[in-house]
């Protein structure tokens, strides 16, 4: 099924226009669809047969309760990298034991939060994390289930600031001290040493990165079991990319197939990451024209989303597709697709071919990953409503955010 298919001419949401969406709830509204999420997700859950494995969803990609409840209802885990994820994984209805807790800041106070409701593991990142979980699990009376998450130094070739298996980036401990590290956590009273950890990138489209680094992974498995350290999983991490414009990324079952032909007779329980392809094309932001800017050296269609709503154009100088909702006759012109924040950065396009006018809707697409978790309040601007939609229904699954909200909490001088 076609997520986001046309429909005399009109895009919709599965079987909802978004025309009638933007009626209905306005605008800049991120939509979902909870079809394309629930087949994105079991094309990895399956994908693996009756090997044991645990899919867990990278909850920075979308962290939306309702997205977080309809995965945790199909099974998936959550790779979770903050204590406040925690706490949204748990209020949507996901189960503490198939947690992992990733990111290399973890606090003493979310440590022990995370040992109170019982997660699943730790992905630890380097050394003082280690001495530090080690005293606080001995402080909870508890020993903290974890894996170390190594470096292996592959270049996953991807944009730099989402590129995390290096050995210049901050995640991880480098694979050539993933050994002694782990020899120092197996006596560590407060620890229970249950799995390995490797996360090389996000948007990959190619294999061979993700092969390279299972290799030097199960280098040091190999390694650490002549020390007599077993390990019960292997965490290989997420990354898998969609496609934004002309790219052609491998399928989630392409990608467990290759990983599961090299570990064939191996009886490690495998844990994989994924969150952009899960959601990524399962999602859209809606948006309106505003005002219409020409001049004799470039045209600007004004609308009313903007980087504080989407920010990968502006950070990572993405490319998204921005399609009309229903495409007007006549000659397009060469627009910028710009909101109203006050940056130049401040676009979603660049250089895009639409005939449009005043009042126009347009859906960037590909945005239901890194769109409203990146999102803020910047120039005291509310953000967006979320949308899903099931079939010809749609429910609101967040409401805009009101004015008198972006102050609460501040007070006046006396």
């Amino acid at each position: 099924m076609e997520a986001f298919p046309r429909r005399d001419g009109v895009l919709h949401a599965e079987g909802v226009s978004l025309a009638a969406i933007a009626a209905a709830h306005g605008t800049p509204t991120y939509v979902y669809s909870r079809a394309a999420i629930e087949s994105n997700f079991r094309a990895y859950d399956t994908a693996f047969g009756a090997h044991p494995h645990l899919v867990c969803f990278a909850v920075k990609s979308n962290s939306n309760l309702a997205v977080l409840n309809l995965l945790a209802r199909l099974g998936a885990g959550f790779d979770i990298v903050s204590g406040g994820e925690l706490e949204r994984v748990l209020a949507a209805g996901g189960e503490a034991g198939k947690v992992v807790f990733s990111g290399v800041g973890k606090s003493r106070m979310e440590m022990a939060r995370a040992l109170e409701v019982g997660i699943r593991c730790f992905n630890v990142e380097s050394l003082p994390e280690l001495e530090r979980l080690n005293e606080v699990a001995q402080a909870c009376g508890r020993r903290a289930p974890v894996s170390l998450r190594v470096n292996p130094d592959v270049d996953a070739k991807t944009h730099p600031y989402i590129s995390t298996g290096l050995k210049e980036n901050k995640f991880g401990i480098a694979i050539e001290d993933a050994e002694a590290a782990y020899l120092r956590a197996a006596v560590m009273p407060g620890l229970e040493v249950v799995g390995v950890d490797c996360h090389i990138g996000s948007q990959l489209t190619e294999l061979r990165p993700f092969l390279d680094a299972l290799e030097r992974v199960l280098a040091l498995v190999e390694k650490l079991a002549k020390q007599g350290v077993k390990l019960h999983h292997l965490d290989l991490g997420g990354g898998l990319g969609i496609r934004y414009r002309d790219e052609i990324p491998p399928a989630p079952e392409a990608l467990i197939h290759a990983l599961m032909g090299r570990l064939a007779g191996m009886d490690y329980e495998i844990i994989v990451e994924p969150g952009r392809s899960i959601v990524g094309n399962a999602g859209v932001l809606l948006t309106r024209v505003e005002m219409l800017k020409h001049s004799p050296h470039k045209d600007f269609a004004v609308i009313d989303a903007a980087m504080n709503d989407l920010m990968r154009p502006a950070l990572y100088g993405s490319w998204m597709d921005i399609q009309p909702v229903a495409p007007r006759e006549g000659e397009p012109r060469e627009y910028d697709v710009v909101g109203p924040v006050c940056e130049t950065g401040d676009f979603l396009g660049k250089g895009r071919a639409l005939a449009l006018d005043e009042g126009d809707l347009l859906a960037v697409m590909g945005a239901g990953a890194y769109g409203f978790t990146m999102s803020s309040n910047y120039n005291t601007r509310p953000r967006a409503a979320e949308v899903m939609v099931d079939g010809e229904s749609m429910r609101l699954v967040r409401e805009r955010e009101q004015l008198p909200e972006l102050w609460r909490g501040e007070h006046l001088l006396p």
